[in-house]
């Protein structure tokens, strides 16, 4: 299918004011200036070389229709994407891309499609004031046809995960740098959800509360935990429709209602959650425990590091032929920490150059050979989790170890990359650099440091 050429900005908003204007939410949206008439800007990735374009979407992203920037362009279809899992070794791909080329995916947002929500977007978003139009065609058709396996709320993941993509070249050994190009909102709302167990503040079934809070604190509140039902309906979980508008300077913001006080709202900055190379080739099953997609590992997967918006690199290690490339959990907005369990959740249009970076070659951190690293174009982002071999073995939770390994992976890389002293770059990040909590709530937590590019001008 031929993708549409973007409309008119003007008349972009006349389709939205016609076409959404007859619904509270849409209204509210619109009377501060619809993100889809406004578009976010796309930045150029620090090393990637062409600048990446500034567009108006001007309409609901669709599959096929609008904007495509990438070589490849690969929708997520129902028969295609895994859901709660990641394409493990030897998963056939869905696209291939050169290495140093461009891909445009369509990831769909888990939200208003899970279990919980009904496994029904257009009636869940219906009964929150969001017209059929503004709800996105393939998630319908992954809640009514996903069939790879059966789904389970309680066990799955919740992300839509798209691919394979096999980026020819690539091999055992190498890096994936992965560059987001464009980040194109797919709709103008995200969700933001808080679910029983799950989240900073959560309790598991035990009848006592987690360390350091009472049940008064527990989040939310246990009088309202039905998991006991096995409905996952009934669990009590919580989910906020979250709209995007213009704000102040033409910023594209998200809003929440605060009381009588009107709204707070802060500055959308989107981004994949989940990027990932395949890693696990023992899984007998699309849905083996191993390749669940909550927890990040040493492909990526799950990483949750805000600062990988358009403009970043994130460098992964390869260990399938192809690399295998997946993405998923797309997010317009995220807190460090993500402390409810989600961030603003919403499908987004995405477009990444994938390279395939060779021992030696130099172009890509020392570090990333071996462990997930970040880049912005501001800075260097060495990261540590806290048990990154997903599910083998069990989970470990714990802040302390990540943050000790993304200390270590720091000093590695100013050490072996710019050629600092140890204990000088011991002494260095401990005095000018910060260490900030990833997220709390994918099972391995994460920490990631932040190493200023200015310092070394």
């Amino acid at each position: 299918m031929t993708p549409t050429p973007p409309p008119h900005p003007a008349a972009a908003a006349e389709l939205l004011e016609r076409g959404l204007g007859r619904r509270a939410f849409v209204r509210a949206t619109v009377a501060a200036g619809a993100v889809l008439a406004a578009g976010v800007a796309a930045a150029a990735p620090a090393a990637a070389g062409p600048r990446s374009r500034t567009r108006l979407p001007g309409e609901v992203l669709q599959p096929g229709r609008g904007p495509v920037d990438g070589d490849v362009y690969l929708p997520s279809r129902a028969d295609e994407v895994y859901w709660g899992y990641l394409p493990r070794v030897g998963d056939a791909p869905v696209a291939r891309v050169r290495s140093g080329g461009t891909i445009t995916v369509d990831t769909v947002s888990h939200e208003g499609v899970l279990e919980d929500q009904g496994r029904d977007p257009a009636a869940w978003f219906a009964g929150r004031g969001v017209p059929r139009e503004q709800v996105l065609d393939d998630a319908v058709a992954v809640a009514a046809g996903y069939d790879r396996h059966v789904r389970d709320f309680d066990a799955d993941g919740p992300h839509v995960v798209t691919g394979p993509v096999y980026v020819e070249g690539a091999r055992p050994g190498d890096v994936l740098k992965i560059e987001p190009l464009t980040a194109l909102p797919r709709v103008p709302y995200g969700v933001v959800s808080s679910r029983h167990g799950k989240g900073a503040l959560a309790r598991q079934f035990a009848e006592n509360p987690p360390a350091d809070i009472s049940l008064a604190e527990v989040m939310p509140p246990v009088g309202t935990d039905g998991r006991a039902t096995g409905d996952p309906q009934r669990y009590g979980n919580v989910s906020h429709v979250t709209p995007l508008s213009t704000g102040r300077g033409g910023t594209t913001v998200a809003s929440l209602p605060r009381g009588r006080r009107g709204t707070v709202s802060w500055p959308v900055a989107p981004f994949a959650g989940l990027m990932a190379v395949a890693t696990v080739s023992d899984a007998p099953a699309l849905d083996d425990p191993l390749v669940n997609s909550i927890p990040p590992t040493l492909g990526g997967g799950n990483i949750d590091v805000n600062l990988l918006t358009v403009g970043s690199a994130f460098y992964v290690p390869v260990v399938a032929e192809g690399a295998l490339f997946s993405v998923g959990d797309p997010h317009m907005s995220m807190g460090s920490g993500e402390a409810a369990l989600t961030a603003l959740e919403g499908s987004l249009r995405l477009t990444f150059r994938l390279t395939a970076c060779r021992p030696g070659s130099g172009d890509a951190p020392s570090v990333a050979f071996r462990y997930p690293f970040g880049e912005t174009p501001d800075a260097w982002v060495p990261i540590g989790l806290s048990d990154p071999d997903g599910s083998r073995d069990g989970q470990g939770g714990d802040l302390d170890v990540a943050n000790r390994r993304a200390t270590v992976n720091a000093l590695d890389f100013l050490q072996h990359d710019l050629g600092m002293d140890r204990s000088v770059a011991y002494a260095y990040l401990s005095a000018a650099v910060d260490f900030t909590v990833s997220q709390v709530v994918d099972r391995t937590v994460g920490v990631h440091g932040t190493i200023p590019k200015s310092h070394f001008a």
